[in-house]
């Protein structure tokens, strides 16, 4: 059994779910969440019941089970009887490699924020990450003109990371700046480019993005119906992400072989970023 403890929003929630199914498969036993977070948090809410994931959720004495028999004396006799029993928590954010090699009856706890943790196994991901419901006549509107055209999805992540004074200096936000230097790119390498602009703060974004290419600003779904976006989103064929996790998984979501990824140069404000970002993708200043 991998249990794995979820914490954070959407985007997190999918970094955490990703590794867990890769441990489920690779050990061929089931994958359970600890929600126990997520029910004391007044902010956060389990959100992956808007996909197709394969897991279930742990109850206390599963979770109990790892956690006491992980520890001193027991979880040795009960290896060398063959039964392993490990308690990982994450230690940085950067990839650690012996992760994905564990064996047993594990319990998962950190963001896992790197996609060496399941890349390998991206069609399931995919899959999995499916959306069950579907769209409303707006949004399969909005998809239609995304897959006819050139798209490029502009994600604007503002928020809580403008008002909320710890989460800004923590996180910070992505300028103007950096949008304007991530469109001169896509400018270069991309014919023909439609910008499709999500956000938060759309007052924000309509006055400080103006681009001379043909641009919507999406503006049809509320934040309870933020999977739409990412719907949305990940059918673009290129991207500008903010330092976002819910932005991030929509850009390694596209199928696009080609696409053009332009990511924040600086991921948190003073924190050391990991290995979030992919070595495809393109950092920009600003």
């Amino acid at each position: 059994m991998i249990v794995v403890k979820l914490k954070g929003g959407l985007g997190n929630q999918m970094f955490q779910y990703a590794l867990g199914r890769n441990l489920s498969l690779r050990n061929k036993t089931e994958l359970k969440f600890d929600l126990t977070e997520l029910e004391q948090d007044k902010l956060r809410y389990y959100e992956l019941d808007i996909f197709n994931v394969s897991a279930t959720v742990a109850s206390k004495s599963e979770i109990m089970l790892i956690r006491k028999n992980s520890k001193g004396i027991i979880s040795k006799i009960l290896g060398i009887l063959g039964q392993h029993y490990l308690c990982i928590e994450q230690k940085d954010l950067y990839f650690d490699a012996s992760i994905n090699k564990k064996k047993g009856d594990i319990y998962l706890e950190g963001y896992w924020q790197c996609e060496n943790y399941f890349k390998d196994i991206r069609d399931i991901i995919i899959n999995d990450f499916t959306i069950k419901s579907d769209s409303n006549k707006k949004n399969k509107s909005m998809l239609k003109k995304i897959e006819k055209s050139n798209s490029v999805c502009i994600h604007v992540r503002r928020g809580d990371y403008v008002y909320n004074k710890k989460t800004n200096k923590f996180h910070g936000v992505c300028s103007a700046e950096y949008y304007n230097n991530a469109v001169k790119i896509i400018q270069k390498k991309a014919k023909n480019p439609e910008f499709f602009i999500f956000s938060d703060d759309l007052q924000w974004t309509k006055a400080n993005l103006i681009f001379k290419h043909p641009t919507i600003y999406v503006d049809i779904n509320n934040t309870e119906k933020g999977y739409e976006d990412l719907r949305l989103m990940s059918n673009c064929k290129h991207f500008i992400i903010a330092n976002s996790s819910f932005s991030w998984w929509s850009a390694w979501l596209s199928n696009n072989p080609e696409k053009i990824i332009c990511a924040p140069q600086k991921w948190f404000v003073s924190e050391e970023e990991g290995d979030i970002i992919p070595k495809s993708w393109i950092r920009v200043k600003g």
